[in-house]
């Protein structure tokens, strides 16, 4: 009998408050994925992290340098993500990066060379493609059961103080943030959008600083956008609704709709079909939506072993779904779900719709 292939050691590199939800993710993969490491250029925060998981401190260029450790998964501010990234590439490791996967689309560039060039994995973490709601979507439209797309509604109407904003520097600037509610908090459902309706074609935006103090980017944005597939849509996203509501997603074509409303299934209706309601919105999509860093900390460190219970699902699994498919795709030598192609989409469309709103004019996306 062939022995099980040993699992990817990880290591960590920026502790700050996503971080604890990719350790968990990857504590919850024990077969697979062991993290041993982790860095940040606050060694506070890194030794603290490490006490509390179990790991042991290092420099990036102890982690670059370690023969032993196969794969670095990355929770740094977004304007650092293709340099550190790059870096690790070149160096033999796979890599993951929270999203975006930077805030250009030439910023994502030196990642795409660094990937070919090495011949490792990469991908962008964009866990929402891996919730049950998304997948049963794709499924359907893949089957062709909504019929051809007419219109896409896509929404992420969220809150965060000024609190939120004033908690690190980088947070609210075009260098390092690359945006703001739509970069930031939006760019997930930017990404299912993408992956869900296909590539958009135009976008006319408008946006606004309208709620906050001491940030260089939007807090409200809305455009309309135009789908290779004929379809039209709206796109909106803001952190200035108090108290927040939940992100929405909406696919109607001409032969059923299909609303995903907090992360879960709300309405598959198909003509000649019984119609699928889904259950109340799951609590944790509203507090994101309500509280930002604050409840993504509160969440990782709530969250259970894994359930046995088929359906259930929860804060943190999404994650470790796209770890595990991360680890597939390194075994395999195959694709990430969500690769950097799939990465560089979304923030090219964000840039787009960033575009349009400083000039005032329709932008044409390229092929």
């Amino acid at each position: 009998m062939a022995s099980s292939p040993a699992p990817l050691t990880f290591a960590l590199v920026g502790c700050g408050s996503i971080a604890p939800t990719h350790a968990k993710a990857l504590a919850a993969l024990p077969n697979d994925a062991r993290l041993t490491h982790c860095c940040d250029t606050n060694a506070g925060l890194a030794d603290a992290f490490a006490a509390k998981f179990n790991l042991k401190t290092a420099t990036f260029d102890e982690v670059l340098a370690d023969p032993a450790i196969d794969a670095v998964t990355f929770c740094t501010p977004s304007g650092l993500h293709a340099s550190l990234g790059a870096r690790a590439l070149a160096a033999g490791k796979h890599v993951i990066i929270e999203k975006p996967m930077e805030i250009t689309p030439a910023a994502c560039e030196p990642l795409l060379a660094a990937q070919r060039a090495s011949g490792r994995k990469l991908a962008i973490i964009s866990q929402h493609r891996f919730d049950p709601s998304s997948q049963q979507v794709r499924a359907c439209l893949n089957r062709g059961e909504l019929g051809k797309l007419v219109l896409v509604e896509a929404r992420i109407p969220w809150y965060r103080t000024q609190e939120y904003y004033d908690s690190g520097d980088w947070r609210g600037t075009w260098a390092l943030d690359g945006g703001g509610c739509l970069m930031n908090q939006g760019v997930h459902t930017v990404d299912l959008l993408l992956w869900l309706a296909g590539p958009v074609k135009t976008v006319y935006a408008q946006m606004r600083t309208a709620a906050h103090e001491r940030i260089e980017v939007e807090d409200v944005v809305t455009a309309t956008l135009t789908f290779a597939n004929g379809a039209i849509g709206n796109l909106m996203a803001t952190t200035a609704l108090y108290p927040g509501f939940l992100a929405y997603l909406g696919l109607h074509g001409t032969e059923g709709s299909a609303v995903i409303d907090g992360d879960e299934l709300q309405l598959l209706a198909i003509k000649g079909r019984e119609t699928i309601h889904g259950k109340s919105s799951n609590g944790h999509a509203l507090q994101v939506a309500t509280g930002g860093t604050k409840s993504a900390t509160a969440h990782a460190a709530a969250i259970p072993a894994p359930s046995a219970e088929p359906n259930a699902w929860s804060w943190g699994d999404a994650h470790r779904a796209q770890f595990a498919d991360f680890i597939q795709a390194v075994r395999t030598d195959g694709t990430p779900l969500v690769d950097g192609l799939a990465g560089r989409a979304a923030v090219a469309l964000i840039n787009a719709v960033y575009e349009s709103a400083r000039t005032g004019r329709v932008v044409t996306l390229p092929d």
